[in-house]
Formats: structure tokens, sequence, C-alpha cells
């Protein structure tokens, strides 16, 4: 069974009669699949909850200590930030407050990421796994999440352990996409570098931006060619991945991060293409012409 998103539960609210005003109140903007609403109820002696919302945190599988694993995971590029415990308030007030909150164990209190280092984690939805009993907090740090400062507290490779490599802070549990982009990276930096031999394929790429362009615009050609000469599924693949790369490599002489691509993406999800474009900044007209 897969996750369920709890942004299927947009219309649940706090509800605010009769609440006690020194006592926090949640407004959540969770979304619905309940039309009918049943009286509120306290919860933990603090919190006011819609009968919605209440459902939800009692469909958690809380442990006998009433805790859940929590693992926070940035939207964009799906990097798994860090993993705590959260409690039924701990959730509750995550889902109101949209900054990823937890249970600390040693403290015996809630604790929300950020709180002392500005590092916030703004999460835009959460997942329940299918067992019920480990959530995830989807959602957009606001500076590296780490302790340690690291962008990731997981970027300790066990391989690396086991080839006595010196953990990096800077190492990432990177999927294929960033993997490609680290690689570019690497080979820009090596560009100063006094080395023997022919130069890779992309550190030539990066140097001369003819050189790019021409390669940009013919795999953006050959994708197309896929399409008008109806070619096989592997075709249209392999020429995709072509395009890929070489527009990652214009990404990186133009010091843009695929992270901020797909930022922009999500952003538009809500719009439609029309109203996106409407809404791009336009160059200013030329007083002169």
């Amino acid at each position: 069974m897969a996750a369920t998103p709890l942004s299927r539960f947009s219309s649940l609210r706090i509800s605010q009669s009769d609440a006690i005003p020194s006592k926090r109140r949640l407004g959540i903007p969770i979304s619905g699949c309940f039309s009918q609403l049943r009286p509120p109820r306290v919860v933990s002696g603090e919190l006011r909850l819609d009968s919605k919302v209440d459902a939800v945190l009692d469909s958690v599988k809380w442990d006998d200590k009433g805790l859940a694993v929590a693992i926070a995971q940035n939207v964009d590029t799906g990097a798994i930030l860090m993993q705590g415990f959260a409690n039924r308030e701990a959730l509750a007030t995550t889902i109101s407050s949209r900054k990823a909150t937890f249970y600390s164990r040693s403290r015996s209190s809630l604790w929300t990421k950020g709180e002392t280092s500005m590092n916030f984690i703004n999460v835009h939805d959460i997942f329940l796994d299918c067992d019920r009993d480990s959530i995830i907090y989807l959602g957009k740090p606001d500076g590296p999440t780490c302790h340690t400062g690291s962008e990731t507290c997981y970027y300790s490779s066990v391989n690396d352990l086991l080839g006595d490599i010196q953990t990096n802070e800077d190492r990432l549990a990177s999927t294929t996409l960033y993997s490609l982009e680290t690689t570019i990276s690497q080979r820009k930096d090596e560009i100063d570098t006094a080395q023997d031999g022919k130069p890779s394929w992309t550190k030539r790429l990066l140097i001369d931006k003819e050189l790019l362009s021409s390669k940009v615009r013919e795999e953006a050609g050959e994708l197309v060619q896929t399409l008008i000469e109806n070619e096989d599924k592997s075709r249209t693949t392999s020429e995709m991945a072509d395009l890929l790369y070489h527009a990652m490599v214009l990404l990186k002489v133009k010091d843009v991060k695929i992270e901020e691509v797909l930022e922009v993406l999500r952003k538009r999800f809500s719009q439609s293409g029309i109203e996106e474009k409407s809404n791009r900044g336009r160059p200013s007209a030329n007083p002169s012409s």
C-alpha cells in the first residue's frame, strides 16, 4: 500500500470556539475528505482539534511511549535531511505551523527544527507509511539541517567507511541526477588544475560555450526527431539522457543548481501554463528604441 499524504485532508482546521486564550491554537490547512465535522475535543490538554485532524492523529500507530519515527525529506532534491521522533502533539504542531516539529526524548519536550539555528524545515506535505507507524515531513530547508553545518545528517557512506575513506561532511546520499551534478561540478573545479593528457568531454563543454550551445541544440533536435519519426521508446530515452546531461553542463556554466530548476517547476504546479507565462518578468522597454 502506498504512503498516505496528509495533504488529502486540506479542509481541516482548529475550532476557535471556547478556546482558552493562553493555549496554542492550530490552523490546519490540510485537505479534506470528510464533509461533516464532529464537535472538537481537547488533545494533550492543550490542543483543541478539528475532528478530521483528530481522526488522522488517532490513525497513527504510536509506540508504547506515544512516539513514531519522523523523517524530514527535501521536497525538491529528495534528499533525506534528518530523522527524529514525533508524538501526537508534535505532528499536530507540524500540521499547523508547517515547520517540522519533533519530540525530544532526552528533554521530554517538543522542539521545532530551526528554533535555535533559524534553519527551519518548511513542510509542504506530510506522508504516513502503509503501516501508519512512521512519518515523512516533505519540505524545504532554510539552510543546513545537520548541527555540523552539513546539508543533511546523512553524509557517512558505509562504502567509504569500509574503504577507510575519511568521512566528508559535503558527501550526500545523492540520487542519480544529483550524482551527475556533483560529477560535473568536480570537472569544473579541475579545470584550473594543471592536468596532463586530453581534457574530458565534460571539461571541453565547460570551457567552450559555443561547443556546449551547439550540443544542446543538437540533442534537443534529436529528441524531437524521435517523436516526428515515431522511433522506439529506447531511442527517446537515450536522446533525453543526452539532452539532460548537456543541459546540466549548461546549468553549471550559468551557476544554476538543478534544485533551483525543480523548485520553479514545483511552484508552477498550482497555476496554469498560460498564467505562469503571463507572470514571468519581462525586460523593460528600451527608451531609445
